[in-house]
């Protein structure tokens, strides 16, 4: 096969890494790709939004299959462009795509599906908004409703917080043309998990489930980013909640999709908050594997990824992915100076090659420069992903790693998994 992963990220690292181990014989191109990427395949030098560069390339270079990475081609039409010329793809069209670009219009597929989510209120100017805070509870959220690289959430612990959030975005533009609506909800309490479920819009096959950590500082702090670190499994995800996700979120919302001529095919990321009682409600939909669950969820899988995607591009039911069960693994995400506000680039990167042989590093924002030398050319730069036995052990040699590769400014959290490691240590 020859397959093509569009993106440039950790998440695109790890997708041909392990596409790659279940198939050494394929050939593997990414576009744009990074230095980790062109140790597995051919980087195309097309960026990840240039659509009408992506199609060629597909065309020009024969692609059997192409998996599209980020969001902003989804939503931009990549896949209805593919498909239309014939192609196989992997990744919603459009329309189904706006699950994620437009998190007004998910909060209405959701209503309308009988979904459990956080009760919110949309709106696209000021006033009303601030208005509508006024007798809002607090803890409260706000939420840019468009594409804002996982940082469009904000938590605010008072209502004032809530009001300066919502003008930063809306007379501000804190967030582009991403903030031209806004959403106001309640603050959901619990605990987050991400799903990750390959459909076929009416069929689900689910990878194990992660747990992101979105607070830039430890013991979840500071402000959000698009993550910081995850691990895999998480305990309090049992197969009797899992089959709640499907008959519950899942299903109803696949079945809402096809209702609105809007079918889903390709991978649907349900974030979820697990409140006290263990319930699950859904904070957000994606429509693509999460950055950074994908680097953690992926090396756990047993086989049969490859061929899962490549029958559901071509309409084929999702087929089982097996995954280990005597394994955990955690990531820990490397990030520049500055990051997630003003990021600072340039600096160089040094990766030791004497790691622990159960360590992977999957690169995000690195970049060779004339000389060949690895710098940093992005906010979130390296995600250090281990695995063993535990979610403890995987965590201490995934921070191992991480203290041990350097750069100037780097910054990381050091209690990713925290929460499961407790749980380790009180079953013990």
């Amino acid at each position: 096969m020859r397959i093509l992963v569009v993106g440039g990220g950790g998440r695109e690292h790890a997708l041909l890494w392990t596409l790659r181990r279940e198939d050494p014989t394929a050939e593997f191109f990414s576009a744009p790709g990074n230095p980790g990427t062109a140790s597995i395949g051919t980087n195309l030098p097309i960026a990840a939004d240039d659509l009408a560069g992506l199609a060629q390339a597909v065309g020009h270079s024969d692609i059997d299959l192409t998996i599209i990475g980020p969001e902003a081609p989804l939503a931009g039409g990549l896949a209805d462009r593919l498909r239309a010329e014939g192609r196989a793809v992997f990744g919603p069209a459009a329309a189904a795509a706006q699950l994620e670009a437009s998190k007004a219009f998910s909060k209405e597929v959701m209503r309308r599906a009988d979904v459990p989510t956080a009760d919110a209120r949309t709106f696209s100017s000021v006033d009303p908004a601030l208005a509508h805070i006024r007798t809002h509870p607090e803890p409260l959220v706000v939420k840019a409703s468009g594409l804002a690289a996982g940082k469009g959430v904000i938590v605010c612990e008072t209502r004032a917080d809530a009001m300066h959030a919502v003008q930063s975005i809306l007379t501000d533009r804190r967030f582009g043309d991403a903030g031209s609506q806004v959403l106001v909800e309640r603050f959901l309490e619990g605990e987050e998990t991400s799903i990750l479920a390959v459909t076929d819009g009416e069929d689900v096959v689910l990878l194990p489930p992660s747990q992101d950590h979105k607070r830039k500082d430890e013991g979840d702090t500071g402000p959000n980013t698009g993550g910081m670190g995850a691990y895999s499994p998480v305990s309090i995800v049992t197969p009797e909640l899992l089959a709640r996700v499907r008959e519950e979120i899942l299903a109803p919302t696949l079945l809402e999709m096809r209702r609105a001529g809007a079918r889903f095919t390709g991978i649907l990321y349900a974030g979820l908050m697990i409140d006290t009682a263990g319930n699950p409600w859904v904070v957000e939909f994606n429509c693509r594997f999460g950055d950074p669950e994908a680097q953690v969820v992926l090396p756990l899988l047993r086989g049969g990824l490859t061929e899962c995607l490549a029958g559901v591009a071509r309409g084929q039911p999702p087929t089982p992915i097996p995954a280990r069960s005597d394994a955990a693994s955690v990531t820990t995400v490397l990030a520049a100076r500055g990051y997630p506000e003003r990021p600072e680039k340039g600096a160089e990167i040094v990766i030791p090659d004497d790691l622990h042989p159960d360590v992977i590093v999957f690169h995000a924002g690195t970049k060779r420069d004339e000389a060949g030398t690895l710098r940093v050319s992005g906010g979130r730069v390296l995600n250090v992903t281990a695995v063993a036995s535990d979610v403890d052990e995987a965590g201490r040699l995934s921070r191992e790693a991480a203290e041990r590769i350097t750069f100037d400014g780097k910054h990381y959290r050091r209690d990713i998994g925290w929460r499961e490691a407790e749980r380790i240590a009180q079953a013990r």
